[in-house]
């Protein structure tokens, strides 16, 4: 009888432990478990949903452009201060270091030029660093503009492309393909960079800054903010890109209207810029002794860069005065 006693209590012992360890819970603990398991996972659903329609609204989308536009200027400024990207921007395969190479040597023979015609040391060292510093720079500056200006005009076209083919249902990689074989420079080699940046494994997001850096348009900077907004939020891509098509056009025409309505201002502002160094040229080459006192004599060298300076004012303030950002 007792082996039996101390059987059936043992039995009752694991059997205890087991429901401590394991759990105790019947079938209806279970069951509210699972509805409060159920009721927690719709809760969670219903709060994604939500936070996908606040993310969608369009406070939310105006938000995140303001977001990209901020840092879109970021990089821009960014681009614009590195001299190796104003030689990309330019065009220019040369390197930075053989960029300053030339700008020496162009300072130096302005100097000996200067030294030449025997102007002052003073004046023959400011030209020589107005010259190295100024002109280079200024040329890159120049070439830069000049091929941004081309990219502009015919970005408009490379976002119809795209639009008509996501609309025939190529993929965004094959008309990025069409438009760097189609595309005239410098439109095609950018994007011909773009698919082989795409090729090598970067994301289009990647890609495009990449991009950006080499080609700062405000075109392009839109085109890369419309990208990066849908693939955040979704949408119809092909609808968004012709709108942005639409905007590119009419700022292209609300420019071309500044341009002729301030045509008049921009004259004027030539020409006043232009009599004091014209006359000043005539004047050397009818009485070369009336101006030489300029260049030989101290006190004429410092008028000489009195009138510099308050030319150079007189032409910065102008150029605010016309200057239009659109």
């Amino acid at each position: 009888m007792l082996p039996i006693l101390a059987a059936v209590l043992a039995f009752i012992t694991i059997g205890g432990l087991g429901w401590v360890f394991v759990g105790g819970d019947d079938s209806s603990g279970q069951a509210v478990k699972r509805a409060q398991n159920l009721g927690e996972g719709k809760r969670n659903a219903a709060k994604a949903r939500k936070a996908a329609a606040a993310a969608n609204t369009p406070e939310a989308r105006r938000k995140q452009i303001m977001v990209q536009l901020q840092e879109a200027e970021r990089r821009e400024r960014k681009a614009r201060a590195n001299m190796a990207a104003k030689l990309k921007q330019a065009g220019l395969t040369i390197s930075v270091r053989t960029f300053y190479i030339v700008s020496g040597g162009v300072g130096l023979i302005a100097a000996v030029a200067a030294l030449a015609f025997g102007l002052h040391v003073l004046i023959v060292l400011g030209l020589a660093i107005v010259v190295g510093l100024g002109l280079p720079r200024w040329i890159v500056g120049f070439l830069a503009k000049a091929r941004m200006k081309k990219f502009s005009l015919e970005f408009p076209n490379a976002v119809d492309v795209i639009v008509r083919g996501i609309k025939s249902g190529l993929p965004v990689h094959e008309c990025f393909k069409i438009i760097a074989r189609e595309s005239p420079a410098p439109l095609g080699p950018a994007f011909k960079k773009l698919v082989e940046a795409l090729g090598v494994g970067m994301t289009l997001e990647q890609a495009l800054d990449k991009m950006f850096e080499q080609m700062p348009t405000p075109e392009l900077r839109f085109f890369t903010i419309v990208i990066a907004i849908q693939q955040k939020t979704g949408g119809n891509l092909a609808e968004a890109l012709s709108n942005l098509s639409t905007v590119l056009r009419a700022r292209r025409m609300m420019r071309e209207k500044v341009k002729a309505l301030s045509s008049e201002a921009l004259a004027s502002a030539g020409i006043i810029a232009s009599l004091p160094p014209a006359v000043m040229t005539m004047v050397m080459f009818t009485s070369p002794g009336y101006m030489m006192a300029l260049f030989t004599d101290i006190r004429g060298n410092a008028l000489l860069l009195l009138a510099g300076a308050l030319m150079g004012t007189g032409i910065f303030v102008m150029k605010r005065m016309i200057s239009f950002k659109i």
